[in-house]
Order: C-alpha cells, then sequence, then structure tokens
C-alpha cells in the first residue's frame, strides 16, 4: 500500500508542476507556446479551469501526504529519533579539584 502511495505522489507532483507551468504569469508562462485556448476553454482562457485543476491536484497531494505519513507510522512504529546512537558522554560538570592540605 506504501509503494502505491508513493508512486501516486510523486505522479502527483509531477502533475502539479505542468500545471503551474501551464497558467497564466505574468511573463506568460507556458500558455504561450501551447497555442489558442480560447477555442477550448473560452474567451476567458484557461486561467479558471487551470486554477481549479491545481487546487483539485493540490487537494490529493495533501490527503495522499497524510495518508502515506500514517501508514509508514503505523507500518514502522519506531520514530526517525529512535535510530540516533545515544551518547555514552555524561552531561555533569566536571568537578573542582581538591585543595591541596598542608601538613
Amino acid at each position: 500500500m506504501i509503494s502505491f502511495l508513493f508512486i501516486t505522489q510523486i505522479v502527483l507532483t509531477i502533475f502539479i508542476v505542468v500545471l503551474v507551468l501551464l497558467q497564466k504569469s505574468s511573463g506568460g508562462g507556458l500558455v504561450n507556446y501551447s497555442g489558442s485556448n480560447e477555442s477550448v476553454f473560452g474567451a476567458k482562457g484557461a486561467a479558471g479551469f487551470l486554477t481549479k485543476l491545481t487546487l483539485f491536484f493540490g487537494a490529493l497531494f495533501l490527503a495522499n501526504t497524510i495518508a502515506l505519513s500514517y501508514l509508514y507510522v503505523k507500518q514502522t512504529q519506531t520514530s526517525l529519533m529512535d535510530s540516533i546512537p545515544q551518547s555514552t558522554q555524561s552531561t555533569e560538570a566536571p568537578s573542582a579539584p581538591l585543595a591541596p592540605t598542608i601538613q
């Protein structure tokens, strides 16, 4: 199950990157190279459709991330902090040397 969620995470990441690059920015983005979108998406262009699609894939990405982290922790039952070796050094301050006695 976790392998499927990892693959889904990678695919969702690629979709989101492509969708963000397709959106029109102040510089134009990759929409300038895709031809005439007005005939497919209406007179307003693809701005509203791509924004909604990006939000949808973003929500799927977030839900997949939460499910992936939950299932991974449930399966392993360990924390990342458990794998850190414990140091054997004491954290106490060294004691002061004894004063010499005069006899």
